[in-house]
């Protein structure tokens, strides 16, 4: 746990009890904080006073006594509209705040200029942040993952010089943390997301550039330059005199770190001084995690890891799973688990990543389908469809791909294992990328990905 000291003796109120919103307020009272929790729902209020967590309505607070207001990330600060806590701490003048906020200025009280790295941008996050903590790890350096993803960040171990802070935000942790000052602040890309809570595009593009316009002096942004968003970030960066690099896998760069076939080249004043080869490194497969591992080796150079270093690091790094997490190879076929793919645009980075494929996918579907994937249909040997969307998927597939009606993934796996089998592909993939939630035969996507997984390693390899 990192104690929140710099509360001590201060009266805050915290709104959001759900497992990172108990961690802040445990975090707050261990370093002397007077707490008062709430929650809109009775049941997270109950798992607060069961541990001990000083809980009351927020609505009958005196809020000229409260120093600040700390909100969970998944409560609104201004779109569609404030929660109504928020509009009454800003109607008595009291700061709205979250745990990343109150991380960053524990660090600059007891330790500052300990390394930290902050990862944000529409996909990509949570790849990029385990890589990063991965890198960091297989050097011997002691790490430290949380943020969105991961543990909450204040159950870490404290900052300390010698110890680096990986951590994932997403755009309404950002809005929360008005002083991030990152060590290496890393933007990989912007997409319209999330926009019923941001209002527009600008206003979401203006909160992730915080991220990175706000690193500490001496440190380092990192963006990534293949979207018009992104591309005026850095642009404004290099203007203000920030030490930034861009990224590229989509256009070469003169300085900066850009994609060349199955190689990163890293980029100074025209001049390619280093070298990083992704070709055999199966979770980094993929123009998308070419991204991700420029990202990486920028943010572990610019903290001190030695170039052969990462590239050793890359190397070993086993990948998310369920995000196009390699389960098993049966003679010649490869079984890949993406069931993270929960639509399209996600689906569609697996079926760039190979071909030859047989192709599972379906469930409860989304809006859109998959008519945006058309133009990789020719990647597709065979599809194998289950779920609510199997009849509607037929239906877009009709002769461009064949396809099988299969219903479950249990009746989906063998069935594209003896199809990739008695194929004459030299590499067929078996891939589960469903382009659906999972809501219609799973809890959720993870549960789907473990049932895939348990499948495929019970089949017979005679």
């Amino acid at each position: 746990m990192i104690p929140v000291t710099t509360f001590r003796d201060r009266r805050v109120a915290l709104f959001g009890l759900g497992g990172s919103g108990r961690a802040t307020a445990h975090a707050l009272i261990a370093g002397g904080a007077d707490v008062i929790a709430w929650d809109d729902a009775i049941a997270s209020v109950e798992a607060a006073d069961d541990e001990d967590i000083p809980t009351g309505d927020l609505r009958a607070l005196e809020w000229g006594t409260v120093d600040a207001l700390v909100l969970a990330p998944g409560v609104p600060l201004t779109h569609p509209k404030p929660h109504w806590s928020v509009e009454l701490a800003k109607a008595a003048g009291v700061e709205v705040i979250g745990d990343i906020e109150l991380f960053v200025r524990e660090r600059r009280a007891h330790a500052p200029g300990a390394p930290m790295v902050a990862i944000t941008g529409t996909n990509g996050k949570s790849t990029t942040t385990a890589l990063i903590n991965h890198l960091f790890k297989a050097s011997g350096r002691d790490a430290q993952i949380g943020g969105n993803f991961g543990p909450a960040i204040l159950s870490l171990d404290p900052p300390a010089p010698g110890r680096v802070h990986v951590v994932e935000c997403s755009s309404y942790q950002i809005d929360l943390s008005p002083t991030l000052d990152a060590s290496v602040g890393i933007l990989l890309n912007l997409s319209p997301d999330h926009l019923d809570r941001h209002g527009d595009m600008a206003h979401y593009a203006a909160v992730k550039e915080r991220l990175v316009a706000g690193v500490e002096p001496g440190g380092t942004a990192v963006v990534g330059v293949d979207d018009e968003w992104s591309r005026a970030i850095a642009d404004r960066l290099e203007a203000a005199g920030r030490t930034l690099v861009r990224l590229s896998v989509l256009h070469a760069l003169d300085d900066g770190i850009c994609r060349d076939g199955d190689t990163l080249t890293v980029r100074e004043g025209g001049r390619t001084v280093f070298t990083v080869p992704l070709a055999g490194i199966g979770s980094l497969r993929g123009a998308h995690n070419a991204q991700n591992a420029a990202a990486a080796f920028a943010a572990a150079r610019a903290l001190g890891l030695a170039p052969e270093v990462i590239v050793a690091g890359l190397k070993s790094f086993p990948g998310l799973a369920h995000r196009m997490e390699e389960v098993r190879t049966l003679g010649k076929v490869l079984f890949v688990n993406d069931s993270k793919a929960t639509n399209a645009d996600a689906a569609e980075r697996a079926l760039l990543s190979f071909e030859d494929i047989y192709w599972i996918l379906g469930g409860k579907p989304k809006a859109g389908g998959i008519e945006p994937l058309r133009p990789l249909f020719s990647r597709v040997r065979k599809a194998y469809l289950i779920g609510e969307a199997a009849a509607e998927f037929a239906a877009t597939l009709g002769d461009a791909v064949p396809f099988e009606m299969c219903g479950t993934l249990e009746n989906a796996i063998p069935a594209a294992a003896r199809d990739a089998t008695a194929s004459d592909a030299g590499h067929p993939v078996v891939l589960l990328s469903p382009a659906c939630a999972s809501f219609d035969q799973f809890p959720n996507f993870e549960v789907r990905g473990d049932r895939f997984r348990t499948l495929v390693r019970a089949l017979p390899s005679g």
